[in-house]
């Protein structure tokens, strides 16, 4: 009798011990945190999980590898993983990562857009450069005409869809969903104050961007932008060409560092020393202080602006063709004497 309870005791001693090693298992696994630093993981959609799991062990410091490898294979991460930028912090079980994956729980990226856009190929490679999206499948939707209409755009016109600014976005997001945020930008953008704005000065929102693109062309001098855009309204107003050298380098793929006669003689609608009026579209994507820039232009008379004789990187203005000659000859004779000293 004595030894059956003995065997009793000891087999229920045996299976508490069992239970209370899968239950610590169960907690560890699932309840306690499994990492020492926190870590950005990018999933690719070739990546497979022991690569993933490998990278994150490494990159986030582990403290328990067997736990993390337990929760990949119960969670079967390797058939459920979903491409992603994941955060994997300090205070996260090895289960919760796994569930992470598996269910897509991302933390949204900032999408940058910023500095110069000149050419289509800018936009593709600098958001290819920060989300999933392909830049070549970017650069084939900014000469999509059908895709474009879904946006109120179009191949002509696209630079005016971008709104420079930073966006939170999913790394996962789609070529439409990047194309969305932009025109909900431009919506924000172009309140009833704008509009108005824009109607004071005889423009449409399209011809503001087409504009504001010539500005940023000219300079990147922000104070000096409303002036800038003022001569060219002046111009306008008075039919007068606006002589735009950045158009001409765009008719030129901006391939000239200098424009020359030669280039002025270029058959383009965007060669506006041989068209008058606007261009056909933008030649850049304009920055926000452009558009304002073109929305709040300084009261002045000015015609003419060229670039100023102590090389500050501002323009000096003027009303009359000879006074901008002057200022012309001064600059010419400013940078002659620089180079020689070189």
């Amino acid at each position: 009798m004595k030894k059956t309870l003995l065997i009793i005791f000891l087999t229920g001693l045996a299976i508490a011990a069992v239970a209370c090693a899968f239950g610590y298992r169960w907690y560890s696994d699932n309840k306690i945190p499994n990492f020492r630093m926190e870590t950005v993981v990018y999933v690719h959609p070739w990546d497979d999980a022991p690569s993933v799991m490998k990278y994150i062990a490494d990159s986030a410091g582990v403290l328990r590898p067997a736990s993390l490898e337990r929760a990949f294979a119960d969670k079967k991460v390797a058939e459920y993983m979903k491409p992603g930028r994941y955060i994997i912090r300090p205070s996260s079980s090895s289960v919760y990562v796994a569930r992470m994956l598996n269910n897509g729980w991302q933390t949204p990226t900032r999408l940058v857009l910023s500095g110069s856009m000149r050419r289509k190929g800018d936009i593709a490679r600098k958001i290819g450069n920060q989300m999933l999206v392909d830049s070549a499948e970017v650069a084939a939707a900014l000469n999509d005409d059908v895709l474009l209409a879904k946006y109120g755009f179009n191949s002509v016109n696209v630079f005016s869809l971008f709104i420079p600014d930073t966006y939170e976005m999913y790394w996962t997001a789609s070529v439409e969903d990047i194309l969305q945020k932009q025109k909900d930008a431009w919506d924000a953008f172009w309140t009833p104050e704008n509009v108005a704005k824009a109607e004071k000065q005889g423009l449409t929102k399209e011809q503001v961007s087409i504009l504001a693109s010539i500005v940023k062309g000219e300079t990147n001098y922000e104070p000096e932008m409303p002036s800038v855009a003022g001569v060219y309204l002046n111009r306008l107003r008075i039919g007068m060409p606006l002589q735009a050298d950045p158009t001409v380098a765009f008719c030129f793929d901006y391939q000239p560092t200098r424009i020359l006669n030669r280039h002025l003689q270029v058959e383009s609608p965007y060669n506006t020393y041989r068209h008058p009026g606007l261009p056909p579209g933008p030649i850049a994507v304009p920055t926000k202080a452009c558009l304002n820039a073109v929305l709040n232009p300084d009261p002045h008379d000015y015609l003419y602006f060229c670039a100023n004789a102590d090389m500050s990187g501002t323009h000096a203005f003027a009303r009359t063709l000879p006074e901008h000659m002057r200022n012309a000859r001064a600059f010419q004779a400013a940078l002659d004497r620089r180079n020689a000293s070189r």
